[in-house]
Order: structure tokens, then sequence, then C-alpha cells
């Protein structure tokens, strides 16, 4: 029932707002470059930028994809992003169920007689 995740990734990415969020979401699952894309939010961030300290408002999203599918996605997000250099961060997943990690493979390959959906 458990499969090795090696080919299998969660991306992070933080956005500026709920819509920036839906935008960038909705984009990376309808180009397949995600199988799926949640928002938690909103989440306070603190880091450096331009030599400053800043606090800030942001969306968390999280994507499944595949390392294959990776660049593409991180492209997309950089296209619809509103950040000058936005977090675009992959995390492997190390394991998982097969049938959900062959839904994540499924579901972001070349269109091909897809459509279902893991619940």
């Amino acid at each position: 029932m458990v499969e090795n995740a090696s080919d299998c990734l969660e991306v992070r990415v933080t956005a500026s707002s709920r819509e920036e969020a839906d935008r960038i979401c909705s984009a990376v699952v309808e180009e397949r470059m995600a199988a799926d894309a949640q928002k938690i939010g909103p989440i306070a961030s603190t880091y450096w930028w331009a030599g400053q300290i800043q606090h800030s408002e942001e969306w968390l999203l999280l994507m499944k994809t595949t390392v294959e599918n990776f660049e593409g996605l991180a492209r997309l997000v950089q296209e619809l992003h509103s950040y000058e250099v936005p977090q675009i961060v992959a995390v492997p997943l190390m394991a998982g169920t097969a049938d959900y990690l062959e839904w994540i493979r499924r579901e972001t390959e070349a269109p091909a007689g897809r459509g279902d959906v893991a619940e």
C-alpha cells in the first residue's frame, strides 16, 4: 500500500493575497503542472528584503507534482507572481499510498483521457 515517492514533490509558494493565491493555484492545476493545490492563510511572514526585516500577511500554497514538472510549474508561478523573487521551493515526498502517488503522476501527464479525482 505504501510506495516510494521519489519522483513526486510538494511545492511550496507564498502569495501576497488570496486573489493571487487563487490565480496561481488555478493556473498550475489547469495547465497540469500540479495535480492539486491548497491555500492556507492568511499566515504571518517575517523575512529580510531590501536590507530590512519585513513583516507581512501572505498565503501559503501547497502543490503536488512530479520532479519532471517542477521546472514548468516554477516558470508558470514566476510569470503570474507579483513578487520580484517569489518563494518557490520543492520538498521531496518520501512515501505515500500507491493510489495517491499514481493519481499525482497521472494528473500531471500530457493530456489523454484524464479527469479522475482523488478523494
